[in-house]
């Protein structure tokens, strides 16, 4: 069976109506260089969904778009900057359809001012693969040599190295 890694991805965007299928084409190479071609039609969907709404309801263009995958769910984030632009109001239509494609979904206040907007898809059974365990880095004890695990004869000079430093000194 195939392992997962865990995926993140960021992208920084000026939403325009040229932009989003630009957008869209980045997030399935994305989503294709993840092994994760069954998920691109519900995530390009919902990406550009919540992208035209931005562009379309928004006065600030600027948004942030951030994916996750942990081997079992995608999670994909769009975040606006624009203060004024109200989920509850203006996006009511587009969240309903993220709603019904995604697994799950919501909305939360960004430290920018600004909301952001996620929705989650889950692989299929047949998706699902564990994910690649952490080698843990070593810890002092292991990573340096600790004088007691040396021979004594090594940490001791020999007799006559110190005396002629001894008789210089005095």
């Amino acid at each position: 069976m195939k392992t997962a890694v865990p995926c993140y991805y960021h992208l920084d965007v000026e939403v325009g109506p040229g932009r989003v299928g630009q957008v869209s084409r980045i997030l399935a190479a994305h989503l294709r260089h993840w092994d994760l071609e069954d998920l691109m039609v519900p995530v390009r969907r919902g990406a550009e969904m919540l992208l035209r709404a931005i562009d379309e309801h928004a006065t600030d263009k600027d948004a942030s778009i951030e994916m996750w995958w942990n081997g079992q769910h995608l999670i994909t984030a769009i975040g606006g900057h624009d203060r004024d632009l109200r989920p509850d109001q203006d996006l009511r239509a587009c969240l309903a359809d993220i709603a019904a494609m995604s697994d799950g979904w919501g909305c939360c206040a960004a430290e920018s001012g600004g909301t952001i907007i996620w929705f989650s898809q889950r692989a299929r059974a047949g998706e699902r693969v564990p994910l690649v365990p952490l080698a843990p880095s070593p810890d002092l004890r292991q990573g340096l040599r600790v004088p007691r695990a040396l021979p004594v004869s090594s940490l001791v000079a020999p007799a006559a190295a110190v005396e002629p430093v001894l008789a210089g000194a005095l």
